[in-house]
């Protein structure tokens, strides 16, 4: 199986149009044998382990080795198994000869045969007068970025990075300004890089485009480039387009030195948000987010492309074009990509094609040709991605476009998939999903969506993104999607029910489609009607219910899903959960959340040893006793915490991230050991408190909790706050330990001066709510609160809290209010 990932790797490498078809086929055969394998090992894991502890556990090795043997002793278990290898034999055998047959190694190192051409050509020669959203608007906020700053900032080099997604029109816009204001300089080059660039044939363009000419040039290293551009430049402007690589941005900077560049400017633009952060490294440089074009640009650009005039389009196309611009989301390539094909051949299609474009918009299924250009463009920030996150990228083709996708659920999907490899102990599968998640989201494949406090927690795919990872992803036979679209050719890994299909024999399709090989499943209204029977599934691994009401009867099959590791059933309309999911010994998260008519969870649930996640938003009237043998769980929402023996068992989850507990009464004994088992907690990173308003001083956790150095997040909610006599001792004692505190919600009987001096230490503090029951004059001083975005201060006298003048300055929200 690792043979065979490295030979995908290597293939997954060139892009598909550059593949031989021999060996796009050789790759979609080794691609299918290595699922089958991996469904083999799974079914032979199932028999062997009894989930009694976490599979990471390495003293189960030894268990495991006894009872594979003992396994084997058994006539129908042995043989099936046997069987199973001997097929897969085969294959591997009949696999390997095609390879020689076909001489795979041989063609895929021989691609790509050519050097396409460069997609930016027709950027770089488009007349600024055809141009829509760039002259007067974006052009001049970025020679105003240019211009700015105080006299002596003007002397210095000022370097701006345009930074954006593939088709926004970056190239476009840095030409326009070149264009406008290289006059102005005495020497200008513009020069585009791409991805794989040589960094040496960087700087020899640069030279090139400066007129520096000479044999000697190609016989240059890097480091006589450098040297020689330095000595060259003088008081210049240098556009670098389209920058891949940090480390290239790295060495071709050495030749612009801080030093002797009075007056210069260097503009670059990129794909990726990290690069764009790397160029502007000075106080005096600045990036610049490219947005989409305003509406009204965007249908100026699609009409003026159609109907040769912005505002010539005919009443009965306005609704069509309208819905088709809303698709497009104001990016320019996909703009004049779609208007392209609707004003083909100088002929403006009829309604019903401009209807059947508008509807193959965001599934990749245009297979126009200038439709399959603007997807090559795209598909490059793709082909850039290591393997991991090309993986995790394909998945979000299960969802429907525009959907707001959670990102804690997006992550644990793709650990329940294994699309997420840890290979030390430091951090959990978690933390590195969601370094993979921010990965997309720095290079613009994913758009982040933000909630009330500024922090990300959901993403959106862009249509023209969602249309090329939706193509791809029916080349790859990734996912099948039932959006009126649905082949059910070949084997189904992956299937997502968006819509229902009326026409019989479209429906009829999908029975007959097998579901013994589907792994993930994902179900959206109105569609859950189409969905099979969970009996139907052997090796599913994902199933997501989430936001539809079902067949309720179908619950008691959910006991034969023994490989499912994500369970969605969040706003389902449920009831109760049937006992038989305590069956799920594989089980790693289980959303029941948005079900007010769940009133307690199943006993069984305690046997789900390899839980994660557990989201279950009420107060439940009864936890079942046994919880602390879910020693795997890392995320707990919510819990009822009036059982003190349910709080102690707490303590054994030492792998804890995100935990949430309420309580109706807190008493002293149940703070004691709410603040032992937080304090066995050492990963834990939010903690969230729910507590009556008439909750007394919560001292015990302030002053005998010693948090986590990697605590987030500590907060209350409902109608109590965390309250203490004084600020906590963790806070007093040394404020610049809690290196990563970034949200604060407590409550002090009497803020004093000091503790607001202490409170502003607190380096990535971005959200504070701070209530008092009294306090004298207060100043909130400039020298503290330096990250904070959000503050709120509740108090019987808010009037006496004084700002000084360049106090909180990133300030977005303030809020000073008379409560306690």
């Amino acid at each position: 199986m690792k043979s065979m990932q490295a030979a995908l790797r290597k293939v997954g490498e060139v892009p598909r149009d550059q593949l031989d078809d021999q060996v796009k086929i050789w790759a979609g055969e080794v691609r299918e044998l290595s699922f089958n394998m991996e469904d083999v090992v799974d079914k032979f894991l199932v028999r062997v382990d009894d989930g009694s502890k976490p599979a990471a556990n390495p003293k189960k090795l030894k268990r495991f080795a006894k009872k594979m043997a003992g396994l084997f002793t058994k006539g129908k278990t042995h043989h099936e198994i046997s069987d199973s290898i001997k097929a897969i034999n085969k294959q591997v055998q009949e696999v390997a000869e095609r390879r020689a047959r076909y001489n795979v190694d041989n063609i895929v190192a021989s691609v790509p045969t050519a050097t396409p051409i460069d997609p930016r050509l027709g950027a770089l020669y488009t007349e600024v007068k055809d141009l829509v959203g760039i002259t007067g608007t974006r052009d001049q906020e970025i020679m105003k970025l240019l211009s700015e700053g105080d006299d002596m900032s003007k002397k210095k080099l000022k370097i701006v990075s345009v930074v954006g997604f593939g088709g926004l029109g970056k190239t476009t816009l840095v030409k326009t300004v070149y264009e406008k204001i290289k006059g102005d300089f005495s020497c200008s080059a513009f020069v585009s890089v791409g991805r794989n660039a040589d960094p040496k044939k960087v700087l020899m363009d640069i030279l090139f485009d400066l007129d520096v000419r000479g044999s000697q040039l190609t016989l240059l290293d890097e480091t006589q480039f450098v040297k020689k551009l330095r000595e060259y430049l003088e008081r210049y402007l240098i556009v670098i387009d389209d920058i891949w690589d940090a480390k290239l941005w790295t060495i071709i900077n050495y030749a612009f030195s801080k030093g002797n560049n009075e007056g210069s400017r260097l503009i670059t633009t990129t794909r990726i948000v990290d690069v764009s952060k790397l160029c502007c490294s000075s106080t005096n440089d600045s990036v610049y987010q490219m947005e989409p074009l305003s509406d009204d640009d965007s249908k100026r650009l699609f009409h003026k492309r159609i109907y040769s005039q912005e505002n010539g389009c005919p009443c009965e196309f306005e609704e069509v074009s309208r819905d088709i611009l809303k698709k497009c989301g104001g990016v320019p390539l996909a703009i004049i990509t779609i208007a392209s094909v609707l004003a083909s051949d100088q002929k403006v299609n009829s309604h019903d094609e401009w209807h059947v474009l508008l509807e193959s918009i965001g599934c990749g299924l245009t297979e126009d040709p200038s439709v399959e250009e603007m997807l090559r463009i795209l598909s490059f920030s793709y082909y850039d991605l290591p393997c991991h996150l090309k993986t995790c990228l394909l998945y979000l083709s299960m969802f429907p476009e525009d959907r707001k996708i959670m990102k804690d659920k997006l992550i644990w999907m793709w650990i329940a998939e294994s699309f997420i490899q840890c290979e030390t102990t430091q951090s959990s599968l978690f933390e590195v999903g969601e370094t993979y998640f921010n990965e997309l989201v720095n290079r613009s494949l994913l758009q982040p969506v933000y909630d009330d406090l500024g922090i990300v927690h959901a993403c959106r795919v862009h249509d023209s993104v969602l249309d090329l990872i939706c193509h791809l992803s029916r080349e790859e036979n990734f996912a099948n999607i039932l959006n009126g679209s649905m082949s059910s050719e070949g084997i189904v890994r992956r299937l997502s029910l968006q819509k229902i299909i009326k026409e019989e024999h479209e429906t009829a399709s999908l029975e007959s489609v097998s579901m013994l090989q589907v792994r993930s499943i994902a179900t959206f209204e109105p569609a859950i009607d189409l969905m099979p029977r969970f009996s139907s599934f052997v090796v599913l691994r994902v199933l997501n219910l989430s936001g539809c009401w079902f067949d309720k009867d179908n619950l008691g099959e959910l006991r034969s899903l023994v490989h499912l590791r994500y369970l969605g059933l969040s706003n389902t309309g449920l009831g109760e959960l049937p006992e038989g999911v305590g069956n799920l010994q594989f089980l790693q998260v289980l959303d029941v959340s948005r079900n007010p008519d769940i009133e307690e969870l199943p006993s069984s649930v305690t046997k789900l040893r390899r839980l994660m996640c557990l989201l279950y938003k009420k107060r439940c009237n009864r936890f079942p006793d046994g919880i602390g043998n879910l020693a795997a769980m890392e995320e707990l929402s919510s819990i009822h915490g009036d059982s003190l023996s349910i709080v102690k068992e707490l303590g054994n989850m030492r792998r804890m991230r995100k935990f949430e507990i309420e309580f109706r009464h807190l008493s002293l004994e149940l703070e004691e050991a709410l603040v032992k088992s937080l304090g066995e907690m050492s990963n834990v990173q939010s903690v969230t408190i729910g507590i009556d308003s008439r909750s007394k001083m919560m001292d015990l956790l302030g002053e005998k909790w010693v948090p986590p150095r990697g605590l987030r997040q500590l907060k209350s909610h409902g109608q109590g706050v965390l309250k203490f006599s004084r600020l906590p001792a963790w806070i007093r004692k040394n404020p610049s330990q809690m290196s990563q505190l970034s949200r604060l919600n407590i409550g002090v009987k009497e803020v004093q001066q000091v503790d607001l001096g202490l409170l502003g230490r607190l380096p990535a503090l971005h959200t504070l709510v701070l209530q008092s029951l009294r306090h004298g004059p207060l100043l909130v001083k400039a020298d503290g609160f330096r990250c904070v975005t959000i503050f709120s201060f509740w108090s019987n006298s808010p009037g006496q809290v004084v700002f000084q003048p360049g106090a909180l300055p990133k300030v977005e929200t303030v809020v000073l209010r008379q409560r306690w």
